[in-house]
């Protein structure tokens, strides 16, 4: 996948709205691979959905979704497997990890599934990050900026075009943010894929080629 367009997007809780006054909605934005773009957002403008929009958890609104030119909302659920499985890496901003299993094992399920990244590799993310000994405390156990850097590992042991990051340092002190975003940006140039980044206020400090004003 080398292109995402959103085209006329307008989300149907914005549809009463005459002037959105966003670089995304109702215009056309368009994301491409290989490329750095943050999108900015206040509270209540839609930064969840747009990324929902992207990875095809949600569709009400008008307008198009484009993936090299295809729209997504004719895409089958086989189709959004795949996406997800290799071409988009999703960071949640809830996260989603499960509690009851060790860092170390949240990041297994999904390297499992893909086979992509050694057990030594996602050793050394561990230690690079500052949680090397976390490995093996369960996720319940651990704090909010610990699973931040815990759930950023697991999205890069898979194969992506594109990684969406959804405000990945609202927990992290600013040598974690330098730390995760230069690992975040090295796995992506390696795979040749475009990086979007979202915040409300605190974000990865990276050199954008384009801020998104949501």
């Amino acid at each position: 996948m080398d292109k995402i367009r959103f085209r006329s997007v307008i989300p149907q809780v914005f549809s009463q709205q005459e002037n959105l006054d966003s670089e995304i909605w109702n215009i056309d934005a368009t994301f491409e691979k290989g490329h750095l773009y943050l999108v900015e957002a206040n509270s209540g403008k839609g930064k969840s959905t747009f990324c929902s929009y992207i990875v095809g958890y949600r569709h009400d609104y008008s307008g198009q979704v484009l993936f090299d030119g295809q729209d997504t909302k004719a895409f089958k659920v086989s189709q959004w497997v795949d996406i997800r499985k290799a071409h988009i890496s999703y960071l949640f901003q809830e996260l989603r990890l499960f509690p009851e299993l060790t860092a170390l094992e949240n990041v297994q399920i999904k390297n499992k599934l893909t086979n992509f990244k050694s057990e030594n590799q996602i050793k050394e993310w561990f230690e690079a990050l500052g949680i090397e000994d976390k490995l093996h405390t369960k996720i319940g156990h651990m704090s909010f900026g610990q699973q931040q850097r815990v759930a950023m590992i697991r999205a890069l042991v898979q194969p992506f075009d594109f990684i969406l990051a959804d405000e990945p340092i609202s927990h992290l002190d600013d040598k974690n943010s330098e730390i995760m975003g230069q690992i975040m940006i090295d796995e992506a140039q390696a795979q040749g894929a475009g990086v979007i980044v979202t915040s409300i206020g605190k974000h990865m400090n990276l050199d954008y080629e384009r801020i998104f004003k949501l």
